[in-house]
Formats: structure tokens, sequence, C-alpha cells
């Protein structure tokens, strides 16, 4: 059972809403928060560790007061921001980055200690073509932006369904 305080009471999620087999089923998440247009948090996982009602309820909190690139939301903020909930299906390796589709595949980048991501959605948002999209996950990953053409490089890929306010 999940637990959630509200501050005043505890809510015990599985007896208080029916919660069908999906929202129970063990997969990766991400929420992203957005002020505007403005990126405000965005904390997840690929890879699930928990039900997704649970992920979910995490990582809203998460997203709001624990990204390290933004300060903590603040009260009078709530009003203005947007949740968006992406959830991910399991991670496919490719073996030749050109069969990245971009707008429908979330990428993992992976060489060495070095990764990073980008949610599908990245490419649709910025306009980005193949190249710019994979440069960019490689200066993410703290990498030449050219990386991603080496032999060495492991490249996953995934989907998400997003859901949004």
């Amino acid at each position: 059972h999940h637990y959630y305080s509200n501050g005043d009471s505890i809510l015990d999620v599985e007896s208080e809403y029916l919660l069908t087999g999906r929202l129970k089923r063990i997969t990766g998440i991400f929420v992203t928060l957005k002020k505007g247009h403005q990126l405000r948090g965005c904390i997840g996982t690929i890879i699930g560790r928990k039900p997704l009602y649970q992920g979910v309820m995490d990582d809203v909190i998460n997203a709001a007061v624990k990204d390290p690139r933004f300060s903590p939301v603040t009260r009078s903020e709530l009003d203005k921001l947007k949740i968006e909930i992406s959830v991910m299906t399991p991670l496919e390796k490719v073996a030749d980055y050109t069969r990245i589709r971009l707008g429908i595949d979330g990428v993992i980048i992976k060489k060495g200690v070095f990764q990073a991501v980008y949610l599908p959605q990245v490419a649709t948002e910025t306009g980005w073509n193949l190249n710019e999209f994979l440069g960019r996950l490689c200066v993410k990953a703290g990498l030449n932006p050219k990386a991603y053409q080496s032999d060495t490089m492991d490249f996953y890929v995934f989907q998400a369904q997003v859901f949004c306010e």
C-alpha cells in the first residue's frame, strides 16, 4: 500500500481509489512541470521502479521540489503550472542510430560512464533534425557533439504515452 499525506490526514490510495491493473503495473514515468512555455521541473525514470500510480504521485512532488536546475515551486505558482506525465515503454537497443524515429522514439545514449536521455517530445518541440538531436544529446551527456557517430556508442529507444492537463 502507498500512503500519501496532505499534511492533515493520511490517504490510503489503494483503498480510497479504484486502481486498475495498468495503474499498478511497474513502469517508467517522467513528470514535466511547465509554467507557460517554460520548463519548471522534470523528474522521472525511464525504467520503472514503482507502480504507475505511486510513481506519478512521487514524481509530481519531486519535479516540483527536487529538480536541481530550479528553485522549489512556491504555493503562489501552483495555479500557473501545467503537469505533463509521460508513461514509458520498455527500452529497446538499436544498432543503427539512423533508424531512430524523431518525435516517436525517446533516446538514451550511453558511452562508458556518459549517458543522457531525451523524451520523444523533445524533437517535436525543438524541430531539430536527427543529427542536431543526437549532437545535443551527446553534449548533454558531457561528450563531443559528434560522439554519436562512434562505434562504441550505444543507443536505446523507448516510446512514451503523454498525458497533459
